[in-house]
């Protein structure tokens, strides 16, 4: 048993091994699981041994990265910081990724896109957005942070769709994000300037990269997955 387990377990390793270099390379869209199979040295129907569909592959991932990427935004902030911080480093991080990567842009819209997906995100976000922003609503239930996170990451979606450009550059965009979505939490306007000036004093792309790097170094652990600093394309 132990041994088919094993064998499963090598399976999806290599097909999301496969994947996640072909969406980096290609897109998530272009790629078919029939492709995956092939990257992965196995038979393109054997891909369904491992995950239902590609979607499924995509949850996957999609967990991996939400899973680690408030670790970083803590490890930056530090302790004894108001956790509002926490929230703006850890959104200003995703925003900043995909202006970094087009194919990273579109992994992140399929994650903000899909209904499996979005589920995922705002189960497991609701929890860390309870926990930053119950200070200032101290009368919210669950419900109403999971029902808060849902317009939020509505919000996310449209800035990462909306590609930067001299007008409208990143920092504005992390900055409008930023007023909109600590404004909606009911953030007073003095702690949301303070974190405002916080992220505006951060090297905010040279950070994502080394976050970059980081989310992929999680990915090789579990994975033996190695990511190309070829992929990243800075602005």
């Amino acid at each position: 048993m132990k041994g088919l387990q094993s064998k499963g377990i090598a399976r999806r390793n290599k097909m999301l091994l496969a994947a996640i270099q072909l969406f980096l390379d290609q897109g998530y869209e272009k790629t078919t699981t029939a492709q995956i199979a092939r990257a992965a040295g196995m038979s393109p129907t054997s891909f369904f041994a491992a995950f239902e569909n590609k979607e499924a592959l995509l949850l996957t991932l999609t967990q991996i990265m939400f899973e680690n990427q408030f670790g970083v935004a803590e490890n930056i902030i530090g302790t004894g910081k108001n956790p509002v911080l926490l929230y703006a480093v850890e959104t200003c991080i995703q925003l900043t990724l995909t202006e970094m990567n087009e194919h990273l842009r579109d992994i992140y819209m399929e994650a903000y896109t899909q209904p499996a997906l979005m589920d995922y995100i705002h189960k497991h976000t609701a929890k860390k957005i309870a926990m930053i922003f119950r200070q200032y609503n101290k009368d919210f239930q669950e419900s109403d942070f999971y029902e808060m996170e849902i317009g939020t990451a509505g919000c996310m979606r449209a800035y990462i769709s909306k590609k930067c450009d001299m007008y409208f550059t990143l920092e504005k965009k992390l900055e409008r994000f930023l007023r909109v979505t600590l404004g909606a939490y009911h953030v007073p306007d003095d702690i949301q300037r303070e974190t405002i000036a916080y992220i505006g004093k951060l090297k905010i792309r040279e950070i994502t990269g080394q976050v970059m790097n980081k989310l992929f170094m999680a990915l090789a652990m579990k994975y033996d997955f190695t990511f190309h600093e070829a992929n990243t394309k800075k602005k």
